[in-house]
């Protein structure tokens, strides 16, 4: 199958099989020409304030300015930037890559030995946070080689309003803990001082690192994947070949829920629409969902992002229903699997099919697609591979297998990562002497190149010697009415080995276990049916809101077949 590429042949009308990935030297070149084409256009909104093209080239040229000019940082230094999304975030991400800096996305949700280990590892110099997690940097700044810090309030570029939203996060809320960092200097003082000097203008190749993206959480101590200025571009270029004409450019509203420190929005939000100029709503605080209904009422919007627990969050908000959705062509999931019943409500009451992607952060990153097509529908499938992108299904040995064989879903691609940072070892496990990246999700390929997840290796379970994947026991539990969210895991049982337990988070409060069982039995085979469903308030989830399976395992409640 290494040889072929049956995809090819499903493609979209004018959707080239490669991209020339010498159409720019570097992410930096991508932003220079954005905002020479679209200067008067709005590139960021965020809590009713706008930032043209125009505004960001300047004001990231003056943070630029400060970073090389004000404290010498030298290309290839590296720069962590710990902000949700508000406009400062664009502004120091684009100034630091003008630089020449290496950006290490930090969230700023991370406990203090989470940020020790990221900003150790990466060898950060300096870094920019928000008020509201200066107290986590202060606990560990003297244990890492940070020398710089900007420190900046979620109101600090929102004008006379900006002061009003500062003081009540402060003060009101107390959403902003005491914190003492006594050489820190201000968002706004930074860029004033950057604004003396001049932009170094540093010469970039495709191999120079432009990210270090840290992963793998999950599965232990995050690994900083390597995303080279090459492997952006790449992405940008085969994502905006994707998707041909239907950016229109110099049109297109955005929504950006999730956060821009995480790859998926880093890529497909800020970057593939910044080519077109987009226009960018940063959204804060989605977990706020009657904020963020409130914010999507007020804006035309042709495209948004999401990971399914966003979307099903959405469409459990009330007025949400009641928005204008007449401009939405573009809807697209990925980050975890997309659930058919979620999908199809989405489509129902937008009128807009929600297109699922695949990819991960150590491919920057876009793998796959479905076709943006008219009467295209949610699919099941993950797409097909982007132009200059090849897929494998791969077992143990790393042998290709045919069609409709379950193994290992590999990427290779000019999208696919340098390696992890000071990690050989880790890159050796997933990047094969060729190239291939193994993913660690298991998957199929059928006759026409659509891929297909079955699960993810970590997550399968295995009962008396059956392989039950989770994505198939959520997916059929969701399109019970009653339920809001569930998770399925592998608990150890006497009998089988393994048994499938649920946790379930419920929308109808009446809903019983009995109830739950008797849908299961219905619609699952014995194996696969859940043994033990537990209710709760909540699931545990990440930064970008994917439900964390592994905290439910850890949890280590032994149980058996009830």
């Amino acid at each position: 199958m290494s040889n072929e590429r049956p995809w090819l042949n499903h493609y979209p009308d004018g959707v080239p099989a490669e991209i020339d990935i010498n159409q720019y030297a570097s992410v930096a070149a991508v932003l220079d020409e954005a905002f020479e084409h679209y200067r008067q256009r709005i590139a960021f909104s965020n809590f009713g304030k706008s930032l043209t093209y125009g505004e960001i080239d300047a004001l990231s040229r003056q943070f630029a300015g400060y970073l090389t000019g004000e404290l010498k940082l030298k290309q290839g230094d590296r720069l962590a930037i710990m902000l949700p999304n508000i406009l400062q975030y664009p502004i120091a991400l684009f100034g630091a890559l003008r630089a020449g800096l290496v950006v290490v996305n930090t969230n700023p949700m991370y406990t203090a030995r989470e940020l020790k280990h990221q900003l150790t590892d990466a060898g950060a110099q300096a870094i920019v946070v928000l008020d509201n997690f200066a107290s986590t940097l202060q606990e560990v700044v003297g244990e890492t080689g940070v020398k710089h810090i900007v420190t900046t309030g979620i109101g600090d570029l929102l004008g006379a309003k900006g002061v009003l939203v500062n003081f009540v996060l402060k003060h009101v809320k107390k959403m902003v803990p005491p914190y003492s960092l006594p050489h820190a200097v201000r968002f706004s003082d930074a860029l004033a001082r950057g604004a003396q000097h001049d932009v170094p203008k540093p010469t970039l190749s495709h191999d120079d690192i432009a990210f270090l993206q840290y992963t793998g959480g999950t599965t232990g101590v995050a690994k900083g994947a390597m995303l080279t200025h090459g492997n952006m571009i790449a992405n940008m270029l085969q994502a905006g070949a994707w998707f041909g004409s239907k950016i229109k450019a110099g049109e297109e509203t955005i929504i950006t829920a999730l956060p821009l420190y995480h790859i998926f929005a880093l890529t497909c939000n800020c970057f593939i629409f910044l080519r077109f100029g987009g226009r960018s709503m940063l959204i804060t605080n989605p977990r706020d969902m009657p904020g963020f209904v409130k914010e999507l009422s007020k804006t035309k919007f042709t495209a948004i992002t999401g990971v399914n627990t966003l979307f099903n969050g959405l469409l459990n908000t009330p007025g949400f229903d009641q928005i204008d959705f007449s401009s939405l062509r573009m809807s697209f999931g990925g980050g975890m699997a997309v659930q058919r019943a979620v999908a199809e409500k989405w489509e129902k009451i937008t009128g807009c099919a929600l297109i699922e992607g695949y990819g991960m952060t150590e491919s920057s990153p876009v793998a796959t697609i479905n076709p943006l097509v008219d009467g295209a529908h949610f699919s099941g499938s993950i797409g097909l591979p982007v132009p200059s992108t090849s897929i494998s299904i791969q077992d143990e040995d790393g042998k290709h297998l045919g069609i409709g064989e379950v193994g290992e879903i590999c990427i290779q691609g000019p999208q696919v990562m340098k390696g992890y940072w000071n990690q050989p070892g880790e890159t050796s496990k997933v990047l094969s002497a060729d190239r291939w990246l193994r993913t660690g999700d298991i998957g199929r390929m059928d006759e026409s190149g659509y891929i297909y997840i079955v699960d993810r290796k970590k997550d399968m379970i295995l009962v008396s010697g059956f392989n039950v994947y989770p994505n198939e026991i959520e997916d059929t539990v969701m399109k019970y009415p009653g339920v809001a969210e569930v998770a399925a895991i592998g608990v150890p049982d006497e009998h089988s080995g393994e048994v499938v337990k649920l946790f379930v988070v419920r929308k109808d409060p009446n809903l019983t276990v009995e109830q739950l069982k008797e849908f299961c039995r219905e619609n699952l085979t014995g194996y696969k049916r859940p043994k033990v469903i537990e209710f709760r308030d909540a699931l545990p989830k990440s930064n970008v809101g994917k439900i964390l399976r592994r905290e439910l395992r850890d949890e280590k409640k032994t149980v058996t077949a009830g």
